[in-house]
This record gives C-alpha cells, sequence and structure tokens, in this order.
C-alpha cells in the first residue's frame, strides 16, 4: 500500500511540480533534476541580489516546496549581494552545474516561467533591484 500524505501536502508536490514541469518543457528536457537545479539557482541568485523585503514578498509568491528551496542556505544578514554579470554567470554555472555557454539559454526560461506563476507585477518589482546587464539576461527573448 503506498503512503499516503495529507492533503496540503499532497498539494505542495503537485504545485512544485507543476513549475518543474514547466521549467523542463521550457528548456526542452526531460531532466527534471536539472529542470530543479536550474530553478533552484535561478531562486537563489535573484534572493541573494535584492533586499531583504523584496525577497519576502517574493518568496511569498512561491509554492510551499519551492519557498523551501528559495529559503535553504540564505543567510539575510549577507544580503543584497552585490555581483555583476560576469559573477553572476559564474555563480550559476557552479551552483546548476550547467556551461557557461547555456547560461544565456537557461536563464530566460526560467524566468519565463516564473513569470507565468507569480502574480503580476512580482517578478518585476523583484526584477528592478538587479543591474541592468544581469536584468537583461533574465528577460532576454526565448525561443
Amino acid at each position: 500500500m503506498p503512503p499516503t500524505h495529507p492533503p496540503d501536502f499532497e498539494h505542495a508536490i503537485h504545485t512544485a511540480n507543476i513549475w518543474l514541469k514547466a521549467v523542463s518543457e521550457a528548456l526542452g528536457t526531460e531532466d527534471r533534476h536539472l529542470a530543479h537545479r536550474v530553478l533552484r539557482t535561478w531562486l537563489h541568485t535573484l534572493r541573494d541580489r535584492v533586499t531583504i523585503d523584496v525577497a519576502a514578498h517574493f518568496a511569498a509568491q512561491l509554492p510551499d516546496l519551492l519557498r523551501g528551496a528559495y529559503y535553504d542556505g540564505w543567510d539575510p544578514s549577507a544580503v543584497p549581494i552585490k555581483y555583476d554579470l560576469e559573477g553572476y554567470v559564474n555563480r550559476f554555472v557552479q551552483e546548476a552545474k550547467v556551461g557557461a555557454d547555456d547560461v544565456p539559454r537557461i536563464v530566460p526560461a526560467v524566468t519565463a516561467v516564473v513569470r507565468e506563476h507569480v502574480s503580476p507585477g512580482q517578478l518585476e518589482a523583484a526584477l528592478e533591484q538587479l543591474p541592468h546587464d544581469i536584468r537583461a539576461l533574465l528577460l532576454q527573448p526565448t525561443a
């Protein structure tokens, strides 16, 4: 007999899976581990570059399980971390375990998925705090 979970936990799993499926589809892969790594990295790189208030308001838009991933390892006393585009790409490569050449394709795809799943204006409020070059990378048109 399979284990049963409370309905709210089932809902949290289902919602996180919707996001992961959307990221997988946006990346053109069936690798859910890759989808999870890049979504988590995208969330962490945003979280660490914005103020505590903006990070908390953005987190409120996330499904429960993704909110846990978002806050995992966060040190609010050390944010915002100032890094430029090169620092952003280097961090993304290290945390997501992808190639630097893949970042310009991956990041905008994840941004598009996040935009579809959060309340209008929430993503833009967070992105406004990013330097222009990082924001431009996140908002590149996707193929």
